[in-house]
């Protein structure tokens, strides 16, 4: 008797098989066949029903979350060292500490595209879309540090990003609250301060650095923009008011306090207000 072929995971299910590698270049190849299967369905409802958003699906007991390499060593935030870009060593490490984040962006995607079940399939679309951007920020790092004689793992890094996906991981608003526009914003804020740093440093390999900066702070604005959408969509639903309800979900998870100065174009650009830009400074 033939064997009948067991039917292909749902994308979601896939996410959380992509979410458990623990080999990088593994993980970024399941990304971005992630989104291409996606793109390659043919309408609205093929993708919906690959996308599966009302299953429920297990934490797996058998596995670690987030799949990630032996390397790099996690620390403290405050104990990973701050070199001057102006030394080719410094140069590397700045660079594996944007990389390390781009990493943990993956993981941050793929895990809202498995964990909430019940949104709408646009939900699951844009995080697999994230996922796909993530990982191609990833691989020109990562190539970038090679070309430097590092790569991914050389340097101490910290796990801030993924301790606040865990903290938030039983409620969907406070995820896309303090991960995407709270977390991730900071990258908005950040990138054109380094960036201004490598120009001084004036090296092609600085400059290089700044090119993929650019990259990547596009990419993020549209990132932080689809968090900021499903925040005040959630909120919208629940009969929430997002700035008051921000508050609330900043001091129940101790997220960061965020200090200026703050990207106000890209904030903009990225779906925040006029009165959230306002909180950011009275905060």
């Amino acid at each position: 008797m033939p064997t009948v072929p067991s039917p292909e995971p749902s994308l979601r299910e896939a996410a959380l098989d992509a979410l458990c590698l623990p080999d990088p270049q593994a993980k970024v190849h399941a990304a971005h066949a992630l989104w291409q299967r996606l793109l390659a369905l043919p309408d609205e409802a093929a993708r919906e029903q690959a996308l599966a958003p009302a299953q429920s699906i297990p934490v797996p007991e058998d596995k670690v979350l987030p799949g990630r390499p032996a390397q790099p060593v996690l620390v403290p935030p405050m104990a990973v060292a701050q070199r001057s870009p102006f030394t080719s060593e410094g140069l590397a490490a700045l660079l594996h500490a944007v990389c390390h984040i781009e990493f943990n962006a993956i993981n941050l995607a793929l895990d809202a595209v498995w964990r909430f079940a019940g949104m709408p399939a646009s939900f699951y679309r844009d995080w697999l879309r994230v996922a796909d951007e993530e990982a191609t920020h990833f691989g020109l790092l990562r190539e970038h540090l090679q070309s430097l004689g590092h790569d991914y793992g050389d340097f101490p890094a910290h796990n801030g990003l993924w301790e606040m996906c865990v903290k938030t991981q039983h409620d969907i608003t406070a995820r896309m609250a303090l991960v995407p526009r709270t977390l991730e914003a900071r990258g908005l804020d950040a990138t054109p301060l380094i960036q201004a740093r490598l120009r001084k440093v004036g090296t092609p390999a600085a400059l290089r650095a700044v090119d993929i900066l650019d990259i990547i702070l596009r990419d993020e604005v549209g990132h932080v923009a689809i968090g900021n959408r499903w925040y005040g969509w959630l909120c919208e639903r629940q009969g929430l008011e997002p700035l008051s309800h921000y508050r609330h979900l900043a001091r129940v998870h101790t997220a960061p306090r965020l200090r200026p100065p703050f990207n106000d174009e890209a904030r903009r650009a990225a779906g925040f207000s006029q009165a959230e830009l306002d909180y950011l400074l009275s905060a």
